[in-house]
């Protein structure tokens, strides 16, 4: 059973997030060949002000 853990920023609309967990089940399933009832996807919305990139918090631009 794969399970994608995907972490973005806060901001998607929910139809945005129902469009893309469907194309990444699609593109896994077609990948993997699996059922597409075998693959699990948990978004983790992460504020920009706790993730950082080159020592530096996104938030802080």
């Amino acid at each position: 059973m794969p399970v994608l853990h995907l972490e973005m920023h806060p901001g998607r609309t929910l139809e945005q997030k129902r469009a893309f967990v469907r194309e990444v089940t699609r593109v896994t399933v077609d990948t993997l060949v699996c059922p597409p009832e075998s693959v699990e996807v948990v978004i983790t919305e992460v504020p920009r002000d706790a993730w950082a990139k080159a020592g530096k918090l996104l938030s802080d631009g």
